[in-house]
């Protein structure tokens, strides 16, 4: 059997259950005690990937909201920030949010986008 890295020490790469397709969107977001408005780096199923100057702390709940290309649809999602990365040489600071609550129905805009997005021709 394969030796297997306990959770903590795996990388943010091994616990992503999907890759991550770029996006660059508009999207807004809100935490307790602030609003955002940035655009988007990339999208999967899971999370997405937002550049900012504004470095939300680890673990923090965000309220978001953005409309996905091929949909006039806006989607509500809540997440938590679950990476901050600060810039570095050739690549924007950012946050990644886990989606942690979605409708059935903002879930589905999310697939369908991320779907469409995989299937274009870069």
């Amino acid at each position: 059997m394969a030796d297997r890295a306990p959770a903590e020490t795996r990388t943010a790469v091994e616990r992503r259950r999907s890759q991550r397709t770029p996006v660059t969107v508009r999207i807004e977001y809100a935490t307790v005690d602030a609003l955002f408005s940035d655009f988007t780096r990339n999208i999967n199923e899971g999370g997405i990937f937002v550049e900012t100057d504004e470095l939300v702390p680890l673990d923090e709940k965000v309220e978001l909201r953005l409309r996905l290309p091929g949909t006039q649809e806006l989607v509500h999602a809540r997440g938590r920030v679950v990476r901050v990365e600060p810039a570095s040489e050739g690549s924007a600071a950012g946050i990644a949010i886990e989606f942690e609550q979605l409708d059935a129905a903002a879930r589905e805009l999310i697939n369908q986008a991320v779907r469409g997005l995989r299937q274009e021709p870069r």
